[in-house]
Parts: C-alpha cells; sequence; structure tokens
C-alpha cells in the first residue's frame, strides 16, 4: 500500500470535498511516481475497501430542491429532488459521467420551476468529476447492475412520491444517463416519455417490442463519443418504421456536452436553449 488506513482517512478528512481534489492530488502524486493507471485503481480501491468512504461532494442543495435518500435493495442511495408547491408530473433525471454536479440537481430546480416533480439519483455515491480523466475513472469503477439497479429503484421512489400527480412519469438522461434511461424503457412500463441528450442510440429496431415510452433524442452534430449523425437518424427511422414514437433533433455546429452551461468548452447557449424548450413542451404534450 502507499500509504496506511490512517493516512487515507486524514487525506480524506483534510481533501475530501466538492470535485473529487482528493483523488486529483492523488492521482498526481502517482503519475510522478511513475504508478500505471491499472496500479492507481487497485491502490484507491484498496484504500477504499480498507478505510472509510473517502471523496465525497459536498452535500447539494439548489433553490427548490433538497437532498434525499432511497432504498435500492440493501443499499442507501442519495439523491436530490425538487418540486413545485402544486405537485406534477415525474421526472426522473440521469447525470453524465460527471456525476450528480450542480449541473444535474440545477436542471432539477428548472424542471421544478416548470411544474414537474423531478429527481436525479446519484449513481457514483457522491463522487464528481471535473475533468475527462476523472470521469472515465468514475465511469469505469460503475457496476452497471448496480446503477441499473439504482435506476429503477429511483423510478419506483418518484412514483410513489405524493407531491407526482400523473400515473406516468418522465426522464431526461444525459450521455452515460442516456443509455441507463433508455434500458429502463425497456423494464418500467409507467416510464412514458424519454428525452436522452448526446446518448442512447446505441440500440436496435427490437427498442419497438420493448417499450411504449416516446423518445426526443438532442444530438450533436460533431460528436466524437456517440456514432455518427447519418447512424443516428437512421435508428430514428427504423424506431418510426416500427411504429415507435420517437423524433431526434441534430443541433449544427455543436459537439457533445453542448446543453451542459458548466463545460464552457462545449456549452452552445442557442443550441441548449432550443434544446429546452423541445424537452418542456415534449413533456407537457406526453405527461
Amino acid at each position: 500500500m502507499l500509504l496506511g488506513c490512517a493516512s487515507y482517512r486524514e487525506w480524506n478528512r483534510f481533501f475530501g470535498t466538492k470535485n473529487w481534489i482528493g483523488l486529483k492530488i492523488l492521482t498526481s502524486i502517482l503519475e510522478y511516481a511513475d504508478v500505471s493507471p491499472d496500479d492507481l485503481a487497485t491502490q484507491v480501491d484498496h484504500a477504499r475497501s480498507m478505510c472509510e468512504p473517502m471523496f465525497y461532494s459536498a452535500l447539494l442543495e439548489g433553490d427548490m430542491g433538497e437532498r434525499i435518500e432511497f432504498r435500492s435493495g440493501d443499499r442507501t442511495v442519495a439523491g436530490y429532488r425538487a418540486a413545485p408547491a402544486s405537485g406534477g408530473p415525474g421526472v426522473l433525471v440521469l447525470h453524465a459521467w460527471w456525476g450528480m454536479t450542480e449541473m444535474f440537481t440545477g436542471l432539477c430546480d428548472r424542471l421544478a420551476e416548470a411544474g414537474f416533480v423531478a429527481l436525479v439519483p446519484d449513481l457514483y455515491d457522491g463522487r464528481t468529476a471535473s475533468t475527462i480523466a476523472e470521469a472515465e475513472f468514475l465511469a469505469r469503477a460503475l457496476d452497471g447492475r448496480q446503477a441499473e439497479a439504482v435506476v429503477g429503484a429511483a423510478a419506483e421512489h418518484l412514483l410513489r412520491d405524493p407531491a407526482v400527480t400523473r400515473p406516468r412519469i418522465g426522464g431526461v438522461g444525459f450521455s452515460l444517463g442516456a443509455g441507463y434511461l433508455m434500458r429502463l424503457a425497456t423494464q418500467q412500463p409507467a416510464l412514458g416519455a424519454a428525452v436522452v441528450f448526446y446518448g442512447g442510440s446505441e440500440q436496435d429496431a427490437g427498442l419497438a417490442r420493448e417499450t411504449r415510452a416516446s423518445i426526443l433524442g438532442h444530438f450533436a452534430e460533431k460528436d466524437e463519443w456517440e456514432p455518427p449523425v447519418a447512424e443516428t437518424l437512421r435508428f430514428q427511422e427504423e424506431l418510426r418504421g416500427a411504429g415507435m414514437d420517437v423524433t431526434f433533433h441534430v443541433y449544427p455546429g455543436t459537439g457533445h456536452w453542448f446543453f451542459e452551461e458548466n463545460r464552457p468548452d462545449a456549452y452552445n447557449a442557442d443550441a441548449a436553449r432550443l434544446a429546452w424548450e423541445r424537452t418542456l413542451e415534449f413533456l407537457r404534450e406526453r405527461l
């Protein structure tokens, strides 16, 4: 071990704040020590298994919402919920590989302002990323089955929310979260409307046999992380041919993460505004 258990606890106490600062510094130290990425993952996983949880984000509170907890099997999972005083249709938000950052808790607030009860589950147990390298590390460490179970439990929790006024819920998923939303659409009959941002198109026409959800997709014109636009639009036509209610929009001049204001290298204000307007219209019509 690079550091003993007590040292890791002290590390966590000092650095365990938002954006996974502790892991950033630890990664830098190990890089200078010429430690390979696989060895780094082994070191950190071993430390986490021996010591108390580390690298957790700060509690996130928004203008309209609050941090909550719900059960997924024998686990307690954190999330963020926002709702208008009068209640409204439920919308499940699934975060991108950055984790449950202010971008996604803030989106719940925006949905609540628009009349929806919004919930985002934390798939990373409090950890967040601010760089691609950190996000890749978190995404690789994610247990897919466990995350899928958390998404399903979050949907059930939202359906039981007394503020939710409709029997069907909607979902909005981003990149990594879009893939989990599309899988949820095949498992949760109450999911009536799914909105995916730059993700979730790695399916086939068989999806039409597994879900009755309406789907709205927002895709970038130049996206190195997703299939080519031509393939995405071909998938749209296959789903339409199979009888699904599906619409994919491609935003000219944009790249991955164009909707996320906290990604200034990719954010496109005009495209984000149009995508948001289309999203609200879609959810209001389908729910």
